[in-house]
This record gives C-alpha cells, sequence and structure tokens, in this order.
C-alpha cells in the first residue's frame, strides 16, 4: 500500500546564500538512499510560490536555485520561512520540509521624501510637538531601524514612540524659543539608523521657516482613531473623519490635514474636512490592517498628530487553488481499498472560514478522498475495482471553502483500469449440436462453437482445444478437429451412419492470461443417413448352380399366395422403405406382386393352357433420393404333380449338360490328334468325371427347396417376410431324375421348424442392449466433459 508521511524537516538559511549553494543534507536526515531519490523520482513542490531551492538527486541534497530576498518574499513577517514538500512514488511518500530564512542587514533605512518643510511661529512655546515622517527599513529585528539623531539639537530635540506593531514614530520638541529676527530659516539633518552590522542609516533635511507669532495649536479631538473596511471596498469610500480645533481665529484658527505616513498612494485625507478615503486597492492576504499617521497644521505653523488605524476585514474572493502532486494514471483492478491513487495539495489564501476548505468526489464511484494533513489530500479506493464494469473514471474533485457564499475549483483524474485475468471464457451455449451426413468429405465444417471473455487484450483472446476423450475406443482427435481460432470443428474422417449415429465430446475454451482461465462445453454430433445401401434380397436365395422353383397347382384361386420376396435395407428411416413390382414375367396378367409386402399371388384363375414354366423378375426398390434398387428372378412351376415339374425343368438341364459335353469331346479330340499317349489319360478321366458327374444331378434334379431365413432375421411385419411357415418333405430314389416327389402337411417331427415370434424376441433382446451400451456412452461422455 502507498504511504503518506509527514515529516517535517527544519532548515535555517541566511537570505545571501548565493546560487547553488547547500542548504541541507535531505537523503541523510531523512534516512533514505540516494538510489530510492531517483527509482522513487523524487521532485520538490513549493506551490505558488517561485522555486527558490532545488533538489540534487545525485547527492541527494537541497541546494539555492534563486537568489533570496527576505524582504520581497515575507516583507515584515517573522519568521520568514518556505514551506516545501518532497514527493516520492512507488510507493507514495511525502515529506514536508521547512526552510527558515534568516534576515541580514542588506537594507538601509530610508525617507519617502527628501526633504521636509515646517514653518513654526516664533511664538510657539517650548514642548510644542512636530510629527516627522517616519523612515521605512524593510529588514527585520536587530537590522532593522532602531534610532534616529537629529543635528543641530540647539532647538529642537527628538522624541521617539514605540507603536504596537513595533515600529517607531519620531515626533520633533521646540525646547528653545525661536527668534524669527535672529535666525528666520533653520536647517536641520534627520538621520536613521539601524542596529544591523555594518549599521546603515539614512538621512532627510529638515527646512525650518520661522513665523510671526500663533500661541494656539490645532488639538486632535482624539488621538487615535479606529476605522474598518472590507478587502473589496471600491475606491473613494469613506473610511473614517478625524477633527481637530485651533483656538486661534482668524487664518491662524484654520486647520489643514495631511498623511505624513507613506500610505498616501491607498489613502487620502480631505484637507479641509478631515474625510479619510480609500484610493487604492487593499488586499486583505497582503495586509489585513494599515495605520496612518495624520497632521493637523494651522496657518501659523502649529500643528498636531494623531493616528487612523484601519482594520481590514476578509471577504471570500479566492478560490481554493487545487494542485496535483502526484497521480498515477492507471490502477489495476485487483488493487486493495484505500490504495492511493494521487495525492493533492489545496491552497485557500483567505482567512479563518473562508480559507477553510474541504474535498468532495462523487460517491457513486469506488473512490474516496481524505485529508492527510492541513491542505493535503489523498485519493485513495474506497471498493474494489472491475474493469469489465468500469474500465474508465473520470473521477471530478471539487474542493470548496467554508465561506459565504462559498467558492469551489474542480479538477478532473482520468484514471484507466489496467485489467487482470479474472474472468474464464463463457460459451454461448450450453451445448451444440451438429448435423453431418454419411460419406462427408475430411475436411467438412460441421458446426462452430463461440465463447466470448469479459476481460481484455491478450486475457481474453480466446483458444479452443479438444479435451481427450475416446469414441468406441478411438481417440476423438481421430473423428474431430477444432480451428484454435474459429472454433470451428471439422470432420476429420468420412462418417458412416450404419457404425456411428451420434457422439459426443468437449471442447475446451481456453484465455491467453497468465495464469489462464478456461471452460468446457459438450458437442453433440448427429450422423444423418444417406442412401448408400441398396436392397438386400433374403429370399428367394439366388444360387449360381441349382434352380428353385415355387409350384402353384392349377386349380389355385385368384389371389393364391405363390411366395414372397423378402428383402431388407440396413439404411434407415425413408431410405429403408422397401416397395415391390414386376419387372418382367412370362403372363404378366397372371401374378401380382404386393407394393409393401412383397408377396407374390395370382392375379387371374390359372387354366389348362398357361405354360407349366414361369419365370418372374421382382425389382425392390427403397424410398431414398436418388433411390436403389436390387432385382430377383423367381422360378414358378404351374403343376398339379412333382413329375411334371421335373419332365419340364429336366429339358433345360439336359440341354444345358449336351453343351458342356460338345466342348469337352471337342478338346478331348483335339488333344488325341496331338498326343496319344495323354489322350488315353484323358479318356480315363474323362469317364472317372462322367461317372462323379452322374452321382451329381441327385442335387441338380431343381426340385423345390425349404426357404432359408439368416440366423438373425425376423419378420416384424413391416419388412415384407413371410407370414406363414411351410415345411418340405423331399423322398428320393438312386436314380434322381426318376424319383418321385411327396409333399406332406406340416409335420414337427423330424423337421426343424423356425418360431418367428421368438426369432423376434431373441432380435428384440439384442437392439435394446445394443441401445442402452450406446446411451451409457454417451452418458460418460456428458460426465466427462462436466
Amino acid at each position: 500500500m502507498d504511504l503518506f508521511l509527514d515529516i517535517v524537516n527544519i532548515y535555517s538559511i541566511p537570505e545571501e546564500m548565493s546560487k547553488g549553494a547547500m542548504v541541507g543534507n535531505i537523503a541523510l536526515d531523512l534516512g533514505l538512499e540516494l538510489n530510492r531519490l531517483n527509482s522513487g523520482n523524487a521532485r520538490m513542490y513549493s506551490g505558488d510560490n517561485a522555486e527558490y531551492v532545488a533538489l540534487d538527486k545525485e547527492r541527494g541534497v537541497l541546494v539555492i536555485k534563486e537568489k533570496i530576498d527576505r524582504e520581497a518574499l515575507c516583507g515584515k513577517t517573522t519568521p520568514c520561512a518556505l514551506h516545501l514538500q518532497m514527493i516520492l512514488e512507488n510507493p507514495m511518500e511525502l515529506y514536508r520540509i521547512t526552510v527558515e530564512i534568516t534576515d541580514t542587514n542588506d537594507n538601509a533605512p530610508n525617507f519617502q521624501r527628501t526633504q521636509m518643510k515646517f514653518e513654526i511661529s516664533e511664538s510657539a512655546v517650548t514642548g510644542a510637538t512636530f510629527m516627522l515622517e517616519k523612515a521605512v527599513d524593510p529588514d527585520v529585528g536587530i537590522n532593522g531601524l532602531q534610532s534616529y539623531v537629529l543635528k543641530p539639537t540647539e532647538n529642537f530635540v527628538l522624541k521617539l514612540h514605540s507603536q504596537m506593531d513595533g515600529d517607531k514614530s519620531v515626533e520633533m520638541i521646540l525646547q528653545k524659543p525661536l527668534d524669527r529676527e535672529e535666525q528666520g530659516h533653520l536647517t536641520l539633518l534627520l538621520t536613521a539608523l539601524d542596529g544591523g552590522e555594518p549599521r546603515r542609516s539614512g538621512t532627510v533635511e529638515i527646512h525650518v521657516t520661522v513665523l510671526d507669532s500663533n500661541d494656539n495649536a490645532p488639538i486632535f479631538t482624539q488621538k487615535t482613531y479606529q476605522a474598518t473596511m472590507t478587502e473589496n471596498a471600491p475606491k473613494e469610500t469613506k473610511l473614517a473623519t478625524v477633527r481637530a480645533t485651533d483656538a486661534d481665529s482668524g487664518a491662524y484658527g484654520a486647520v489643514t490635514y495631511y498623511v505624513s505616513s507613506p500610505m498616501s498612494e491607498l489613502f487620502r485625507v480631505d484637507p479641509r474636512s478631515g474625510d479619510v478615503t480609500l484610493t487604492g486597492s487593499v488586499d486583505f492576504e497582503k495586509a489585513s490592517h494599515y495605520r496612518l499617521d495624520i497632521q493637523a497644521r494651522d496657518q501659523g505653523g502649529l500643528s498636531d498628530s494623531c493616528t487612523l488605524i484601519i482594520d481590514v476585514l476578509d471577504v471570500n474572493d479566492n478560490k481554493p487553488s487545487i494542485n496535483i502532486l502526484s497521480m498515477s494514471n492507471s490502477v489495476s483492478e485487483e488493487s486493495k481499498p484505500a490504495t492511493v491513487i494521487a495525492m493533492l495539495n489545496v491552497n485557500d489564501p483567505d482567512s479563518g472560514k473562508n480559507g477553510h476548505v474541504r474535498c468532495d468526489i462523487d460517491e457513486s464511484i469506488p473512490f474516496a478522498i481524505k485529508s492527510t494533513s492541513d491542505r493535503f489530500f489523498s485519493l485513495l479506493t474506497d471498493d474494489t475495482l472491475d474493469r469489465e464494469k468500469n474500465s474508465e473514471f473520470n473521477v471530478s474533485v471539487t474542493c470548496s471553502d467554508d465561506g459565504v457564499p462559498s467558492l469551489s475549483s474542480s479538477v478532473t483524474l482520468r484514471l484507466q483500469i489496467s485489467d487482470v485475468n479474472d474472468n474464464s471464457p463463457v460459451f454461448e451455449r450450453a451445448l451444440y449440436e451438429g448435423l453431418v451426413g454419411e460419406n462427408n468429405g475430411p475436411g467438412l465444417a460441421v458446426l462452430a462453437v463461440k465463447a466470448h471473455d469479459a476481460d481484455w487484450n491478450q486475457n481474453a483472446r480466446v483458444t479452443y482445444l479438444l479435451e481427450e476423450s475416446s469414441i468406441n475406443g478411438a481417440p476423438v482427435s481421430s473423428y474431430v478437429s477444432v480451428n484454435a481460432d474459429s472454433g470451428v470443428v471439422h470432420a476429420v474422417r468420412s462418417f458412416d451412419y450404419e457404425q456411428i449415429k451420434s457422439f459426443y465430446f468437449c471442447v475446451r475454451a481456453q484465455d491467453g492470461g497468465s495464469p489462464s482461465l478456461y471452460s468446457n462445453v459438450t458437442v453433440k454430433i448427429l450422423i444423418q443417413d444417406q442412401n448408400d445401401n441398396a436392397p438386400q434380397i433374403l429370399y428367394p436365395i439366388q444360387s449360381g448352380g441349382s434352380l428353385v422353383a415355387e409350384m402353384v397347382p392349377r386349380a389355385a384361386d385368384v389371389g393364391y399366395l405363390v411366395t414372397k420376396v423378402v428383402a431388407v435395407d440396413v439404411d434407415s428411416g425413408q431410405n429403408a422403405w422397401l416397395s415391390y413390382k414386376l419387372q418382367k414375367a412370362t403372363d404378366r396378367a397372371l401374378f401380382e406382386v404386393g407394393a409393401q409386402n412383397g408377396e407374390i399371388r395370382t392375379a387371374r384363375q390359372v387354366t389348362d393352357k398357361d405354360p407349366v414354366k414361369q419365370k418372374l423378375t421382382v425389382v425392390v426398390e427403397d424410398n431414398g433420393q436418388p433411390s436403389r434398387s436390387a432385382t430377383v428372378n423367381v422360378n414358378v412351376a404351374v403343376a398339379d404333380s412333382f413329375p411334371e415339374v421335373l419332365s419340364e425343368f429336366t429339358d433345360f438341364t439336359h440341354e444345358k449338360e449336351k453343351n458342356e459335353n460338345l466342348t469337352f469331346y471337342l478338346v478331348l479330340a483335339l488333344a488325341a490328334v496331338s498326343f496319344l499317349f495323354i489322350c488315353c489319360l484323358v479318356v480315363i478321366i474323362s469317364v472317372k468325371i462322367y461317372r462323379w458327374r452322374q452321382s451329381r444331378l441327385f442335387c441338380q434334379s431343381n426340385l423345390p427347396v425349404i426357404p432359408y431365413y439368416p440366423p438373425h432375421y425376423a419378420d416384424t411385419g413391416r419388412t415384407g417376410t413371410l407370414q406363414q411357415m411351410y415345411n418340405y418333405e423331399v423322398c428320393m430314389t438312386t436314380d434322381s431324375r426318376k424319383s418321385d416327389c411327396k409333399f406332406s402337411r406340416p409335420s414337427s417331427q423330424g423337421v426343424l421348424i423356425m418360431d418367428p415370434k421368438e426369432t423376434l424376441r431373441r432380435l428384440q433382446k439384442e437392439k435394446d442392449l445394443l441401445e442402452d451400451l450406446d446411451v451409457s456412452e454417451e452418458h460418460n461422455d456428458l460426465k466427462h466433459c462436466s
């Protein structure tokens, strides 16, 4: 905390000291190091006075800057002193220094006039007094005016009168009667002497003209008159009236008044009426009272004297003067209460209540002003500061006196509040959500997070960072990145909705302060499904070697369920909504396909004219944009018996086999021509191959097969799976080409039956388990963020 020290050091110097002379070693007297004077920017403050004394910071001493004239500085005031202040900063310190100036006898007594003239009647009685003009000596004490000497002293002697203000008035007293006939004119020499070393003096000539007899001198009604006036009184203001009477008559009884003291430039007395008026400007701050010596003289040369004491009343005509001794332009917002911000010196030259000063500031600001000593004030912090609320204060200091009416002066101090990193970045939202379509390109900008810091400059510079976490076992930085300056979140990889639907991570906003402050926010990324998967056909199964056919009896009615095309789409939403339509058919009028469930049914009554072998091409389309599709070929046999079906589909097999054998024999013939030995081996191998192919004819008999379902597939009623279960029991002979096929009723013995409901329940449990795992992982991410 800054300090305000009220320590007074007093030095005494003679006024004749030359410029550059040392006054005293202030550093030694105050116990200060020389480097403290330099680091604290030590300087002297003298208020409105001229700078007579300066500080030599290199030596730590006070020296005379300007030659001092004690009389010009203080006049008759004793003691005469310079009141200085030495100010240091970092921390603020103030020391009061008083330099007392002792008087030297550098001024001689001086008379305003070079001569004085008197006209004295020869009839003047012994003891008649004549007031003489006083000499003026600016010096004080022993160096001031001490005595007068009159020469010659045959007719007159001197009489000194000590006055209340310390001055001496002098009168000339007639001790021997005059004789005009003997000596009509006298010349006297009046010498004024001081008491200094060396002794100085001033002289004036007194010329006395001896007149004829005038035996009565004027007499004042009072020896001392009192008058008061205000310092702002206008010129020609009547202050008092003095009156003297003369018992003589005629010309010897006419009295004339005049001022004998050196105040004629400020006051005038009317020579006839004795009215004393103001002729100049009076300032209480320069002199609070005046003393006038007034003389009354008749035409015969006789005179009398009196004194008029004028007291000047102070008027509140001076505003307080505010001087800034030291001030900090910048204040840290973490400054504690009672920290000194500035030091002020306030002067009011008026006296009493008119010179009593108080200073005030606005109470709504966190500052206070206190008086540390007479006419010195300190501006301090009164409360905690917050730059984010107020970054600058214009403190108006008003100093007013207690006069009526009161006068005041103001000064405005501009204070900047320096920033401290006391605010963390704050995000605009508590949770950010971003949507990105799957199959996006790496580097795609998903969203931007934004945080604001109420601090200033470097303390408000926000940098964005990814908080370390994992998503499905991989670091979050392998999924997304965040721009450190803008807060834009970019995708690092291409996302697949079928693998991950959403994920959470945390972004940290960190400011540039020291130490830095930060805050976190949770970001949720939602993956939007794209139609990037075509429907997959689950049934009927398309195999390269075997031929699958569905049998329809010729007695089937309209709407007979032939089979059902089962397909799925791993996409979601409308991208997974499937529709079915018949693309090609041997007889389009015979079959129709359910657009929503994929069921193939007869559209009309089957007739004997309808061919046995029917081939249908079904297209499965999803609802995405653009849509994707898959096709499946369904072979349908219109027959009442199984042998009829075999004969029809066997011809197709034989033709295929015949073509294959023809190619085989051509290769054998070509090989036999070239290589007879090899041909034999080929014949043997061909026989073995032939027999092996005969054994496989059982598998290529193109009989109807049992529908195949994937292990985890369930019909939910929306994707178009079979709603019924069909069991086939197949009995064959060793000659698979001629074997009979027996269709039996559904049986639970020896037949694998798949329960769709049980499959659906098992799949629903697995789905719930996966969702619980995803939710648990999201909660863990949120908990880690907060």
